[in-house]
């Protein structure tokens, strides 16, 4: 898996990987925005921006946060992840087991039986930039729709996808985080707590969800700072402890 250490959680399936503490400046930079404006100066944008720009606020205030290590699974569930803790699953989306979960009214079942938590949206962001400070983790240029991934039984195309993290498709399905959806980062904690209170939670990405595309500058939600209110449906990609040992009761074998 691209030689870098993974932690299966055996019941499930699912693969987390290992990321490193630290701190990132999380929201969407002067830089970035600037770079977006490129992009529509050069006329590689389908439509007028304009939209993008005036909700950029929900992005902003940039701020430095710091975050501990944590375990992040390394795509979001499958469908037969999902089955693991909710045998009565069904996606009539899914075009396999092998393809994205996606959760409606059953996700607070899915949170109750899965012994896993939601990213704060602090740790979600951090983990999709992997130490990068571009619009996605690639760079500054328009997504390919090549990088939206809806199978993941695929592993080579998975490793070509990854992050430096080791963490394929982020950005790709439309991912919910722990977070209360807040419009703009005013005040937001320093640290990688999620913000709490009553509300529809966060979610990130989605570009995977609106392929094949139709040319309405859906890669804009690929983009690492792109973030959204949770109103239909989302993917799931839970996070762990970070493990205390090569091997962990809690996880199974390190693969």
């Amino acid at each position: 898996m691209a030689d870098r250490p993974a932690w299966r959680h055996i019941p499930s399936g699912v693969v987390f990987r290992a990321i490193p503490g630290g701190t990132f400046h999380m929201g969407l930079s002067d830089a970035e925005l600037d770079a977006v404006r490129d992009i529509e100066q050069a006329d590689a944008a389908d439509d007028d921006l304009g939209t993008f720009f005036a909700g950029a606020a929900r992005a902003r205030p940039v701020r430095e946060v710091r975050v501990a290590p944590f375990l992040i699974a390394r795509h979001p569930l499958t469908v037969a992840q999902a089955r693991h803790w909710l045998p009565e699953y069904e996606d009539s989306f899914a075009a396999a087991d092998s393809s994205t979960a996606r959760f409606e009214e059953d996700l607070d079942d899915l949170l109750e039986a899965m012994p896993f938590r939601l990213p704060s949206e602090a740790e979600w962001e951090y983990a999709a930039r992997a130490g990068t400070t571009t619009l996605t983790h690639l760079g500054n240029d328009i997504p390919g729709e090549n990088q939206v991934l809806d199978d993941f039984a695929d592993e080579q195309r998975i490793a070509t996808a990854e992050n430096a993290f080791g963490l394929a498709a982020m950005g790709s399905s439309n991912e919910v985080c722990a977070d209360v959806w807040i419009p703009h980062f005013t005040d937001a904690p320093m640290d990688a707590r999620p913000r709490t209170g009553d509300g529809p939670r966060v979610v990130r990405g989605g570009g995977g969800d609106l392929s094949p595309w139709q040319g309405c500058d859906e890669w804009l939600l690929l983009l690492s700072a792109t973030r959204s209110e949770f109103e239909m449906f989302t993917a799931v990609r839970p996070v762990a402890a970070m493990p205390t040992s090569q091997r962990h009761a809690g996880h199974g074998d390190k693969t």
